[in-house]
């Protein structure tokens, strides 16, 4: 199951291995351009498997040093190589056998981040999916577990920190200049989890005894000067271990948990068994130089990445069209994490406002593929949100089912059954069959079915029978590859409000199973009929988000305002306020289009202000209320022929009413929400901040001036109110004196800290309007911009593409051939970072016919670009031909 000429992998053609791998014992020589791998590794022959088959290895670019067989070196005749496979035949049919296998590689060439590179002096690993293979030949799948050991030589002065997976053995000198270092994994493992770490870094350490009494050694690595801003990560790594001691009984099992930090790195962060690595910036934090949003999300990826050891590591996956079993679930693990640590509801509103910005269109679009799909090209290009968010939701929807106690069960039952094995979809979803006693064959289209149900439903009430009526019907529309869809089993929890506020218990339901307040909608449609409702009810449907559908539900401001005033979940609050303010906005964006005057709903802003006033609602969740959809929302609401400048203007003028409307409001919560004492980064703290500077966005439409955002600037004390208030500054008046002076003290104080630096590029590349392209083009040119560290290029080339419509999209197409060029440069060194870049464009059919057919020829450019990295064309070419 290779991928390594970009050929279409199927879920179909998975069979097992013809050979065991029992043992792997790895010796690293470092060195910055010809390191040594030497890798034995011993097999047996599968029972049953053809005897005559051949061991074949997968590698990337790798050359072979030499090659043992039991010890004795194998003639040139007995093998074939390739830089992508090492094929050995007449191998022992019935006994083990040794192979040894050395490669020279060089760790500084690899400008791709995956296998074995070194950037700033420090030696990284990164193998998920397929880097080990770059490293030496494997076979490089995550069926394949085995314990490994492994041997590190490097010079002693440059790299006195040798790490690996699995406990410490011991180190001593090596030679003149040189010494080792042991580590020994004794849980099988797939390769993809293997990592290596040498360098010289700081360390904050500490210890975690676990719920059995185990004293566990944990140590975060740092670059020198650093270690103060990884105590926050640290103190939620040992928050996340009592948390999964707690809520699901799993305790961690070697006698120490490390975490790196690198500055150079694809991804997030890798959960590589006992040694996680880091992109840094999801592990360094203080007031000056992080927002809450840092805070919040450092919490948030130490829990996921930790949560891993049993949900990816102990039980991992049989293929990689299983990812969804590792990934979702853990999502939906560490969104529980952070709902407990935090607000519930405010967790869940950016949950879901991250699902409908990103996974939504995903899809909606050309690159729409099931939670499990069944067939990829470059596995790399399925890291995406429908993997990871959706795959959570459909977790949490099993929960909702279920019920949590139930859930429980099943995952122990996962857990006990799964463990130190490589799991299918299938297996998790047994266990939580044979857990609940139900059958889940429906609901596992969730796995198998594509895009997004839209779920329409109508109501009415019979006041002489004392009746509510609701009638559901769904749809799953057709994606690429699937025109034809099933009816999905959809939760969804629902209330029936009276006037008074109170929430009706009905006598009786017919017409669908209901269970609590969880409606069960299993076929195309369904009545639905309520008796016992003395008076007529407003309905609040899909609360808590049960099910990731899009909802047509035709309710009246009224009764939005009604749910958003009274409902007990208050994630259905924040719901009836966007479904109240989305309509109002699309019909402004297509106001400004035709140029027509745009008007704002007096029942809206009546909802926000009252929103706002209501202090019984804590503040992190009054500022969610008062966000207006963004403009990828109304995007997304208007569906099709998308022009981005009327989007934009039209919402400008939705923002200006509300705000001339509440500025008294708006004046005295940024007076009441002003901080007191020192910074904190808790919960409550930050929803003060958030409330304080949502009222300062508002203000500086009610005034018009950028005065009052200026002395924020100059007064704030923390990234967090610094960062906000530069926001506004550049975005609202980006020619003001104020402006420039701000961005220029904010890049002087801030010059040496590449990470705030990227705040700075993000900021500046979401300026709105045509001339953001020019601006993008200029901070290329800055010293501060490194365009072979990805943080750099996501901050500033990614920022553009993704977060600035009216910037990237602009009329003259310049955005989209900008894009374009970005990627095929950004190709030659690094093909996943250009591939997700590219991702961007997903959405180009969507946009108004002159800027289609422009975003097309940027798209065509690229496909016509001769040395196409897999990566890149699997993404283009899905997006042209869907």
């Amino acid at each position: 199951m290779r991928t390594d000429t970009g050929q279409v992998i199927n879920l179909a053609d998975y069979r097992p291995t013809d050979f065991v791998l029992e043992r792997v014992d790895l010796t690293f020589e470092l060195d910055p351009t010809e390191t040594k791998v030497e890798a034995r590794l011993i097999f047996h022959r599968r029972e049953g498997a053809d005897t005559t088959a051949p061991l074949v290895l997968d590698g990337d670019e790798l050359s072979l040093y030499s090659l043992l067989l039991d010890q004795n070196e194998l003639p040139a005749e007995k093998y074939t190589v390739t830089p992508e496979t090492l094929t050995i035949p007449d191998l022992p049919a019935s006994v083990p056998f040794e192979i040894t296998v050395t490669t020279i590689i060089n760790p500084e060439a690899n400008t791709q981040l995956m296998g074995l590179y070194r950037t700033g002096g420090i030696y990284c690993t990164q193998c998920e999916a397929e880097g080990f293979r770059r490293i030496t030949y494997f076979p490089d799948r995550p069926d394949v577990l085995a314990v490994y050991t492994v041997n590190i030589i490097a010079d002693k002065e440059a790299n006195p920190l040798l790490l690996s997976n699995g406990n410490f053995l011991g180190g001593a000198g090596y030679g003149p200049g040189k010494h080792f270092a042991a580590w020994f994994d004794p849980h099988p493992k797939p390769s993809y989890l293997f990592a290596l770490v040498a360098g010289d870094l700081g360390v904050v350490e500490d210890t975690f005894v676990t719920m059995s009494g185990r004293e566990v050694a944990l140590k975060i690595y740092v670059e020198h000067g650093k270690e103060p801003r990884a105590a926050y990560a640290m103190d939620a790594l040992k928050r996340s271990m009592k948390w999964d001691e707690d809520v699901f009984g799993r305790e961690y099992d070697l006698d120490i948990f490390m975490v790196v930090a690198v500055s150079d790195f694809n991804m997030g962060a890798m959960e590589n068994k006992g040694l996680n690595v880091f992109n840094d910036k999801y592990v360094l934090a203080d007031p000056e130089t992080a927002t809450d949003t840092d805070y919040a999300n450092i919490e948030a990826i130490i829990a996921h990445e930790y949560f891993h050891n049993w949900t990816g590591n102990r039980i991992t996956c049989r293929d990689w069209f299983q990812l969804c079993l590792k990934e979702g679930l853990t999502v939906f693990r560490d969104h529980e994490f952070s709902a407990d640590m935090r607000s519930r509801a405010v967790r869940r509103i950016a949950e879901v406002r991250h699902l409908k910005a990103e996974q939504f269109p995903e899809d909606a679009g050309p690159l729409a593929h099931p939670v499990r799909p069944t067939k990829y090209r470059e596995i790399n290009n399925f890291y995406t949100t429908t993997v990871y968010e959706k795959g959570s939701e459909v977790t949490r929807m099993i929960a909702t089912l279920l019920g949590r106690e139930t859930f429980k069960k099943g995952m122990d039952l996962y857990f006990e059954r799964h463990d130190g094995q490589a799991a299918t979809v299938e297996d998790f979803v047994t266990c939580f069959e044979d857990a609940s006693g139900r059958d889940l064959s429906q609901f596992s289209l969730w796995y198998h079915q594509a895009g997004t149900p839209l779920v329409t439903a109508s109501g009415s009430y019979d006041p002489a029978n004392a009746t509510f009526t609701l009638s559901l019907e769904q749809m799953v529309p057709a994606t690429p590859g699937q025109a034809a869809k099933e009816p999905m089993h959809i939760p969804l929890r629902l209330g029936l409000i009276l006037d008074n506020g109170s929430e009706v218990e009905p006598t009786a339901v017919t017409g669908a199973e209901l269970t609590g307040d969880v409606l069960h909608l299993t076929d195309r449609a369904h009545t639905v009929t309520f008796e016992g409702v003395s008076s007529r009810p407003v309905l609040s449907l899909n609360r808590d988000f049960s099910a990731p559908i899009n909802l047509h539900f035709n309710q009246s401001p009224a009764d939005l305002a009604h749910v958003a005033r009274h409902e007990t979940d208050l994630f259905a609050r924040w719901q009836a306020l966007t479904d109240l303010a989305l309509p109002n906005l699309t019909q402004a964006a297509r106001d400004a289009r035709e140029g027509k005057p745009v008007t704002c709903d007096p029942v809206l802003i009546d909802a926000l202000l009252w929103a706002a006033a209501d202090h019984n609602l804590e503040p992190a969740f009054r500022a969610q209320a008062l966000t207006l959809p963004s403009e990828a929302d109304i995007a997304r609401e208007l569906g099709n022929n998308n022009d981005p400048d009327a989007i934009h203007a039209g919402r400008q003028a939705i923002l200006t009413q509300i705000a001339q409307a509440g500025v008294e409001t708006f004046a005295a919560l940024y007076e009441a929400m002003l901080p007191s004492g020192t910074f904190s980064p808790d919960a409550a703290s930050a929803g003060k901040r958030a409330l304080r500077n949502t009222a300062l966005t508002y203000l500086s439409y009610a005034e018009n001036t950028p005065d009052r955002a200026a002395a924020a600037f100059a007064a704030a004390d923390n990234m967090t109110d610094l960062s906000y208030a530069l926001t506004i500054l550049a975005h609202r008046f980006p020619e003001a004196p104020e402006t420039t002076k701000a961005l220029a003290d904010f890049e002087q104080r801030f010059r040496d800290n590449a990470l705030v630096i990227d705040k700075w590029l993000a900021i500046q590349a979401t300026i709105p309007g045509a001339a953001a392209l020019d601006r993008v083009k200029e901070l290329q040119r800055s010293p501060l911009f490194n365009a072979k560290n990805p943080n750099r290029v996501r901050a500033l080339v990614g920022t553009f593409a993704f977060s600035n419509p009216t910037g990237f999209s602009r009329a003259d197409g310049a955005g989209y051939a900008f894009l374009a060029n970005e990627i095929l440069d950004i190709d030659k060194r690094n093909p996943q970072l250009a591939a997700r870049i590219l991702t961007a464009m997903r959405s180009w059919r969507l946009l108004e016919p002159v800027r289609a057919d422009l975003a097309r020829e940027a798209l065509l450019q690229i496909e016509r670009a001769s040395g196409l990295s897999t990566d890149v064309r699997d993404i283009v070419e899905r997006m042209l031909k869907a």
